[in-house]
């Protein structure tokens, strides 16, 4: 009988039966191993037993091959299961040997043969040759229908390369749409870590993971001790599994120019043996670095400013899973976690366009000082900047430094700090008490004595009032206050609210009332009588008159033109 006639037909995949059954595991992405057809139901009836080779199950089957030939290697590309009734096989143990060397040599995945009509126990020379070249040998101890067999196997592998076809073309068409819409590198990121369900970190050539999007872990596991396990993982000219820690990269590139790498971890992070990826997670992670290079491409704004500017939001609004994970992502960028403090520093500009240049400017100084920071626009005119302080440093001088570099480069900015914090969960609040005095400074108020900055411990009441201007209960409060008195002026063309406001500076002293309004003592007194007939108060009384001091500040802080927007730090 002629080799062909005992071969199956390659199956056509339209309308291939659905009820066929799968593997025990999900082979989309994945070649079809040699356990996962021996788990199938068609060949598991036959009671199938590894006798060699069972470290090797992982192996790929191409193809299904039915053969009785004595030299069946001759019809095989390798990767095919080849199954047997074992009749074709040569008596003497030197063509066993030369039967199982020219499978081997080929690269056959298993040999299969079944014990029901030549043999009923494996030929141990047959054994011995395929332990010796490392081939699996299978055994059936029960009748198995081999078309059957090839009909299954074959229409698993057809349709997975189908759907992995299919899948293919998705990832491509997901990554043209990021690509299309100008995309920036955090959403690549996140898009390739969805798509593959694996962790995904982008770095510069210097090893710091700029962007870590994590998948079935936290990104304290995924960046911990990140340089080091990244310099122990070394470079290839093509995408490919490297390190001790199984990480599947590729280059970011352009032109020649390496931008930096593009890194899968394992599903199982902090697994020490090397993870296999499937060929889809090979093109996802492919058409990334294809995407993050156009992204890098068109984006003026670097890797290293959007990674800062990132990570400083998300610490201003403690956008983290916890402190280890802050820590984590501070420390993958070459900054310190330990033996220091931490300040915060917001500087509001005169014009949204500052914001971005006087970022720049400023990054490129505190790096040419080295000085370690994290520098990121937070709003359109506010730039917020975190010191990180050597453990018994003077912070006063470091931020005086970095104060006068934004007023030399943006006149007119209004720079406040918030007080030292001595962890990372410290920094959001810093970073409130910053943005507190910020929103309590007005414009072109001068700084005190000796300082280009202003910091919690100069606001007072005034500076207090002009924070909560915009809260209608004070607004309230100083209408039921004032409202007579400054109604009575506008009818009547008086200015009593002058008089007032004189009393109240002089702390009650009539006589230097009198003076500061250039008026005679007997007047002073007939308009304080009168304040006190409009008013229905007592200007005797201390806590009137504080009412009436307080209610004047606010008035005084709403009358006062600003010259800038009131934005709010935005993280």
């Amino acid at each position: 009988m002629s080799e062909k006639h005992h071969t199956a037909p390659r199956p056509v995949t339209d309308g291939l039966d659905a009820s066929l059954p799968g593997p025990d595991m999900d082979t989309v992405g994945h070649p079809l191993t040699l356990a996962d057809v021996l788990a199938l139901p068609v060949l598991s009836a036959g009671q199938p037993q590894v006798v060699t080779g069972v470290a090797r199950l992982d192996r790929p089957v191409r193809w299904v091959h039915i053969t009785e030939l004595t030299d069946p290697a001759s019809f095989l590309k390798g990767g095919e299961l080849v199954l047997t009734t074992g009749m074709p096989l040569p008596e003497e143990p030197a063509g066993v040997r030369r039967y199982v060397d020219e499978l081997a040599d080929i690269g056959a995945a298993a040999l299969v043969i079944e014990l029901v009509r030549r043999y009923h126990r494996p030929p141990d020379a047959l054994v011995h040759a395929c332990e010796a070249r490392g081939l699996p040998l299978v055994t059936l101890a029960k009748d198995v229908n081999f078309l059957e067999v090839t009909q299954v196997v074959h229409a698993l592998i057809l349709g997975n390369q189908a759907e992995e076809m299919r899948r293919t073309q998705r990832i491509h068409e997901a990554f043209t749409a990021l690509t299309l819409r100008g995309a920036g590198p955090e959403e690549v990121v996140r898009a390739a870590a969805g798509m593959s369900g694996h962790t995904v970190v982008l770095e510069n050539l210097v090893h710091q993971a700029l962007i870590c999007e994590p998948s079935g872990g936290t990104v304290e596991v995924a960046l911990s001790d990140w340089e080091r396990r990244s310099r122990a993982t070394p470079p290839a000219g093509h995408t490919s599994v490297s390190g001790p820690g199984g990480w599947l990269v590729t280059s970011v590139e352009y032109q020649g120019e390496r931008w930096g790498r593009v890194v899968m971890l394992p599903s199982l992070l902090g697994q020490t043996t090397p993870s296999t990826f499937g060929p889809a997670a090979v093109t996802v992670l492919e058409r990334a670095a294809m995407t993050l290079t156009i992204a890098r491409v068109i984006h003026s704004v670097s890797w290293e400013r959007t990674a800062h500017r990132n990570l400083l939001r998300d610490l201003v609004g403690q956008r983290h899973r916890s402190p280890t994970d802050a820590d984590a992502r501070v420390a993958a960028l070459g900054l310190p976690t330990k033996d220091c403090s931490f300040m915060a520093v917001l500087a509001e500009f005169p014009q949204e366009a500052d914001a971005t240049k006087g970022e720049t400017l400023l990054s490129e100084e505190l790096r040419r000082k080295g000085t370690q920071a994290l520098v990121g626009v937070l709003g359109p005119t506010r730039l917020g900047i975190l010191l990180f302080l050597r453990r018994g440093q003077p912070c006063s001088s470091v931020v005086e430094h970095v104060s006068r570099t934004v007023l030399e480069s943006v006149p007119g900015t209004t720079v406040s700090t918030g007080s030292e914090a001595t962890d990372l969960f410290g920094v959001a609040r810093s970073f409130h008490e910053a943005t507190r005095v910020a929103e309590a400074t007005e414009p072109g108020q001068p700084y005190p004595p000796g300082r280009s900055y202003h910091e919690p411990s100069d606001i007072g009441l005034r500076r207090l009032l002009f924070a909560l201007r915009e809260d209608t209960r004070i607004q309230d409060f100083t209408e039921r206050q004032l409202g007579r008195l400054l109604d009575h002026d506008a009818r009547h063309g008086t200015d009593l609210l002058t008089t007032l406001r004189h009393y109240l500076d002089a702390a009650g002293n009539k006589t230097l009332a009198a003076r500061s309004g250039g008026l005679s003592r007997e007047t002073v007194y007939q308009r304080l009588r009168s304040i006190e007939r409009i008013l229905d108060c007592d200007l005797e009384s201390g806590e009137h008159r504080t009412e009436l001091h307080v209610a004047l500040t606010v008035l005084d802080v709403l009358r006062a033109k600003r010259s800038r927007k009131d934005e709010p730090a935005r993280a």
